[in-house]
């Protein structure tokens, strides 16, 4: 009995000894991945950011995107301060800042950061790829929950990504839409608004901006939602431009047929009119098979990918009709209404007088408010001029024709479908100040510029204006922003999709995409939108809207080659709506000078 006792000790012992080395080598993992997440904390933590409203007062956070100082946050946080805010960082040091751009429906707004000296780089954080986080990832979210950090040094949490592409309806009678967001446990409390979501590689994979709070306390419960950072992609080159930017709508309903069977398919229901998904051709009835390279099988997931865009962005769209599978390029429609200002005294009232802020008295003379000029439809017009001048000289680089404001003769030839022949095009000023403009394609086509009657535009016939297009093409190369008083405005960031030089049609548009900057114009009636390749700034595109209430003339530049030392198209593609008017090729330029 005594030996029977003895040997269960030295059994016992025996077993643990024989799981020391796992244990052991769990232990080393253990510390190994907490290793690497201080690490991944200690690499982001400079870059994040303390929001507050100048002189104090409410918090939120934000992050550093880049070494000049933009940084993230949410609209929110921002919407009820001076465009002058507060920033302070991990290091100690409190910024001015300057809203740059904002999204009133995404709940996202680009602010930028003053440095003490000029030319001084902030430090900044990676983007990451949210369309790879899956449900089950490890996530850190840092900010400044409640203000508690009076010396700006970010909070960590750490936590879960309960779910991804979840859709968050906006709250009460808000604006604020969520869609395509990532859901996490990782804990975010007041104050967090605005700050980042890093994956565990320490990439900035969305920013957090809604939780479910008890209401008791405003404590988290657990579920919290950030907004996905390729939604900010998408939206990045409107705010850098100053934009006060609008989500997209298809400008239909959508609905799901079949939704508990095993083969649940999207049908269209009522279509605008007016809407580009009409004018493409789609019907109610049809059925909606993918949009923007995502297959559709739910009303969920047509809001969720509707909404990561900006309004008049073109996105490929897949549907059927009857027997029929159809692809098309869709113009979207802007969200938001226009709406008559609350505030605003009734008509024949005068204006109630403001009361005197302290704050915002001081934030006039903050060093950040060299950085903010006021323009309706802008978030801030200051910024959207420093990327329009940006872009226009980095052109202007391809060739300079301001020196050639005179007569433009060119000659070539045209193919439009079944007609082929020599070509002509002459664009003048005449002396009341109006241009004159011809081109030839075996029969004569004339228009003087500008008109009063917009029926006189369609020129050639079922080009869309071809010809004033031309015009305007001509003007914005010679005169740059002293043609275009109306407006000469940067637009921010779109796709473009320049149709294969064979004429072949198009199976995929997705590949036919070129991310562009754009230049907005106009010029008598006509409203213009030029598209530069972000690469290099050249010009590959125009839409110009000539005929109200129809689709633009799209014009695609090709084929550049030197002309007296300037970079000269050689080749035009003309679309008009779904059809190919043709292609033009030039051979021969005479630029003259102005008198």
């Amino acid at each position: 009995m005594k030996r029977t006792l003895l040997l269960l000790p030295l059994a016992a012992l025996a077993g643990t000894l024989a799981l020391l080395p796992s244990a052991v080598a769990l232990d080393g993992d253990v510390k190994k991945a907490e290793a690497e997440r201080t690490a991944v904390v200690a690499k982001v933590r400079p870059a994040v950011v303390a929001v507050c409203p100048y002189g104090g007062g409410g918090h939120g956070s934000g992050v550093v995107i880049d070494p000049e100082g933009y940084a993230l946050t949410n609209f929110h946080v921002t919407a009820d301060v001076s465009p002058v805010m507060s920033a302070g960082l991990a290091d100690g040091i409190l910024y001015d800042a300057v809203l740059v751009g904002q999204d009133k429906v995404g709940d996202v707004a680009l602010i930028k950061l003053v440095p003490k000296k000029a030319g001084t780089p902030f430090p900044f954080v990676q983007l990451g790829d949210s369309d790879k986080v899956k449900a089950g990832d490890w996530s850190l979210a840092m900010g400044n929950p409640f203000g508690l950090s009076m010396d700006f040094t970010p909070t960590v949490t750490y936590g879960l990504v309960s779910g991804v592409n979840r859709y968050q309806p906006p709250e009460g009678g808000g604006t604020l839409e969520y869609t395509d967001c990532l859901q996490i446990d990782t804990s975010i409390n007041p104050g967090n608004s605005g700050g980042p979501l890093f994956n565990m590689q320490g990439e900035l994979i969305g920013i957090n901006g809604r939780g479910s709070f008890d209401k008791r306390g405003r404590v988290n419960s657990g579920v919290g939602y950030a907004i996905s950072i390729n939604q900010i992609k998408n939206f990045l080159g409107h705010f850098k431009a100053g934009l006060d930017t609008d989500h997209a709508t298809m400008g239909a309903t959508v609905e799901t047929e079949n939704e508990d069977g095993t083969l649940s398919q999207m049908k269209f229901g009522t279509i605008l009119e007016e809407a580009d998904v009409f004018r493409r051709g789609v019907r109610g009835g049809d059925k909606l098979v993918s949009f923007a390279g995502r297959p559709l099988t739910s009303t969920n997931q047509y809001k969720n990918i509707l909404g990561i865009f900006p309004k008049e962005w073109r996105l490929p769209l897949t549907y059927r009709h009857e027997n029929s599978r159809k692809e098309t390029l869709v113009r979207l429609m802007g969200l938001m209404d226009e709406r008559a200002n609350p505030d605003a005294p009734p008509p024949g009232q005068p204006k109630q007088p403001e009361r005197p802020d302290p704050a915002k008295e001081a934030a006039k003379r903050s060093p950040a408010m060299k950085l903010f000029k006021e323009k309706k439809g802008y978030a801030n017009y200051y910024f959207n001029e420093q990327q329009r001048d940006k872009l226009w000289a980095n052109f202007q680089k391809h060739g300079d024709f301001t020196g050639v404001g005179g007569a433009w003769a060119v000659e070539g030839t045209f193919n439009a479908n079944d007609r082929k022949g020599p070509l002509t095009l002459t664009i003048a000023d005449t002396t009341d100040g109006s241009i004159d403009a011809k081109l030839t394609m075996n029969v004569p086509f004339s228009v003087k510029m500008p008109t009063a009657n917009p029926l006189e535009l369609n020129v050639p016939d079922n080009s869309g204006g071809l010809l004033p297009v031309l015009t305007q093409y001509r003007r914005l190369l010679t005169q740059g922003a002293k043609g275009f008083t109306a407006n000469f405005s940067h637009g921010g960031v779109e796709p473009c999709y320049p149709p294969p030089a064979d004429g072949k049609e198009v199976d995929d548009w997705a590949k036919r995409r070129v991310d562009c900057e754009v230049l907005k114009t106009k010029y008598g009636a006509t409203e213009c939108k030029w598209y530069f390749d972000k690469k290099d700034q050249k010009l590959i595109a125009c839409e110009a809207a000539v005929i109200p209430d129809s689709d633009p003339c799209e014009l695609y530049f090709g084929d550049y080659k030197p002309v007296d030392g300037r970079q000269v198209p050689h080749r035009i593609d003309v679309r008009w709506g779904d059809k190919n008017y043709g292609t033009l090729f030039f051979a021969k330029f005479e630029f003259k000078k102005a008198n």
